[in-house]
């Protein structure tokens, strides 16, 4: 049963509320720990404004709207409808937009360059999420003593060294412990800021909208600058839709609407009470509402509290990793799973070095939240333009809203990102290039990748014949049949795969029964098991298999060969030989890719990881047939 019904059980209520501690732990992280900063650089930031009544109204007026429009509604009420398979995210929501053919697929291509662009931000955002988090939680400390401000950076790096360390043991273990924590942290965000708002109930006012608008006439320009600030109290808005699959959608709702959403207002309008009675306060509104003796309590809190939100975001990172390996977009790579009961909790020791590694630099570029926050915001906020974007196209062809209805969806809600949008594009100067930078070397990889595998088919049918073809040459000239099983590996199942036509060609035998296997990954997350394999006899004892997976789903050869037994195909993989192509690609002027993107394709195919590895093939058991494939 996937994990979004399991609520829906007999034995509902007590999973939903597992589903939602556990939620609580792992989903609102990001947005958890925005309090720690979001105020603080929108009255002491680069671009703050001064601590007045009017100045603090306003911005508890433009956090409260945000959080209301952007979260509440946006992504609670609309966006986590347009689930794919139970999955939702970036790459999720790009396959939603791509048509099953190719032909419709070529007309919507922009729409799918939009999400993967789209996607490719989040890896930006993945290096600075745990690097400004931990940072600003580990700042806390200055506001103890300033004895601790020569060792903040390197107290930082030390704990995101052990935050990636652990990666390999995976969640499974010490994801028990995150629900209680965030439980703490949330009920502790809300008892700090409910004592300052009780001494200054004033700013209640700031509920009404007016409160924003007035900011911005005041302010002018610099209040919109201001807005890139502001944004700060949104940013996991994407982890919500992106996490759904390992949740559903009903504890994500319950725990945002029930309690995580009033904890985060009444820290923040605290923060804003406390601000108005001390103006002084505002350098570090957050860590100011605790009183003296429990400051040091709560840098701890606050520090654990930013490590389970990094921890999020990495997991995320692995997620959206492995969903684009599947369905053709990143070339294969060392993926394991962490866990024997939950299949989504994976670890990608590459790309978890490359994480580290750039974290790590961040921090000691950066040296401060506050100079890491102008470069936090850029990739999140285009994100949610194409979340937008892309949901009203899926709301319109998938769901046939009517086109008055779609135009205002759009209309309200592009509106409100691309304010965010622009304010934030305003940081690039700043340190927002990074992640923008990022996001180019992740697209051109992706686009590379992808493009290189189609021209790949192409020069791979250019030589081949199609199966038919070669049946009727074999019956016409019947080789020698040795005994045994002969499985091959094929990328389209009608074409004679590369290393059955070597093998014959080479070896002048054919086993006595031949398997063709064609493993496609499909653009939803996951296949009914009715659907899942299909089977065709065709001349001469030869079978042509075709077995699907979703985009969640491991491409694994071992469970499609036991499925293969319903359909009256009993296969012993200890009697049965694997083949498979290894191509050596060479960059030509042959049309297809610039030379430097067929260069870069064949080294990504050079280290991308062994399909013995991937398809989970017996490595004793494997023959591999080589080619040069001209590009």
């Amino acid at each position: 049963m996937p994990i979004a019904d399991l609520h829906d059980s007999p034995t509902g209520k007590a999973q939903l509320g597992a589903l939602s501690l556990a939620a609580l732990g792992v989903v609102y992280g990001d947005i958890g720990t925005s309090p720690i900063y979001a105020m603080r650089e929108s009255l002491h930031g680069v671009h703050g404004v001064e601590a007045t009544q009017a100045n603090v109204l306003g911005l508890l007026s433009l956090i409260l709207w945000a959080l209301i429009l952007v979260i509440s509604v946006k992504y609670l009420v609309f966006v986590m409808r347009a689930d794919n398979g139970g999955e939702g995210g970036m790459i999720a929501l790009t396959a939603l937009v791509t048509p099953a053919s190719p032909r419709a697929r070529r007309r919507h291509s922009v729409l799918v360059l939009v999400g993967l662009f789209g996607a490719s931000l989040l890896y930006g955002d993945g290096m600075i999420t745990p690097a400004i988090s931990v940072l600003s939680a580990v700042e806390g400390l200055e506001v103890v003593t300033p004895v601790f401000r020569p060792y903040v950076i390197p107290i930082t790096i030390a704990i995101l060294i052990g935050l990636f360390s652990v990666q390999r043991r995976g969640t499974a273990k010490i994801g028990a412990i995150f629900g209680p924590v965030m439980l703490l942290w949330f009920s502790t965000l809300g008892v700090l800021g409910a004592a300052h708002l009780v001494r200054h109930p004033a700013v209640l006012v700031a509920v009404n909208p007016v409160y924003a608008v007035h900011f911005f006439i005041e302010n002018g320009w610099h209040g919109y600058l201001v807005l890139g600030s502001v944004f700060l109290a949104v940013t996991g808005g994407e982890a919500l839709y992106a996490d759904m699959g390992h949740f559903g959608v009903k504890p994500i709702r319950l725990t945002w609407f029930g309690f995580v959403l009033p904890a985060l207002l009444l820290n923040y309008f605290g923060q804003g009470a406390l601000v108005l009675l001390d103006p002084a306060a505002a350098e570090h509104p957050f860590f100011r509402l605790a009183p003296e003796w429990a400051m040091l309590p709560l840098v701890a809190l606050t520090t654990l509290a930013t490590v389970i939100a990094s921890q999020a975001v990495i997991s995320g990172a692995f997620s959206l990793t492995r969903q684009a390996v599947q369905l053709g977009y990143l070339p294969r790579m060392d993926i394991e799973h962490t866990s024997e009961t939950h299949i989504g909790q994976i670890y990608i020791p590459g790309l978890n070095r490359l994480l580290m590694i750039a974290c790590i630099g961040l921090v000691i570029g950066f040296r401060s939240s506050s100079n890491l926050a102008a470069a936090y915001g850029v990739a999140v906020t285009t994100d949610m333009v194409f979340t937008t974007i892309l949901f009203a196209v899926v709301a319109r062809t998938r769901w046939s809203w009517s086109l008055p209805a779609v135009v205002a969806f759009a209309a309200i809600f592009l509106f409100v990102d691309l304010a965010f949008w622009g304010a934030s594009l305003l940081k690039i100067p700043s340190g927002g290039w990074f992640p923008l930078v990022i996001a180019a070397v992740v697209f051109t990889l992706m686009t590379t990748w992808n493009t290189g595998r189609a021209i790949l088919a192409e020069r791979l049918i250019e030589r081949s014949a199609t199966v038919e073809t070669f049946l009727e040459g074999i019956q016409a000239r019947p080789p020698l049949r040795v005994p045994g099983t002969a499985l091959y590996l094929a990328r389209d199942p009608a074409i004679a795969p590369h290393a059955l036509v070597q093998n014959l060609k080479h070896n002048k035998v054919l086993h006595e029964r031949v398997v063709i296997l064609a493993m496609h990954t499909i653009t939803t997350a996951r296949v009914y098991d009715d659907n899942r394999v299909q089977v065709e006899p065709l001349a001469g004892n030869v079978y042509r298999v075709v077995a699907r997976h979703g985009f969640a789903e491991d491409p694994e050869v071992p469970p499609v060969l036991k499925r293969l037994a319903a359909h009256g195909l009993v296969i012993d993989p200890s009697d049965t030989t694997f083949f498979l192509g290894r191509e050596t690609l060479l960059a030509t002027n042959r049309p297809g890719m610039a030379i430097w993107r067929e260069k870069l394709f064949a080294i990504l195919a050079r280290n991308a990881r062994r399909a013995t590895k991937f398809f989970r093939l017996p490595s004793d058991r494997v023959v591999e047939l080589g080619a040069e494939i001209e590009l």
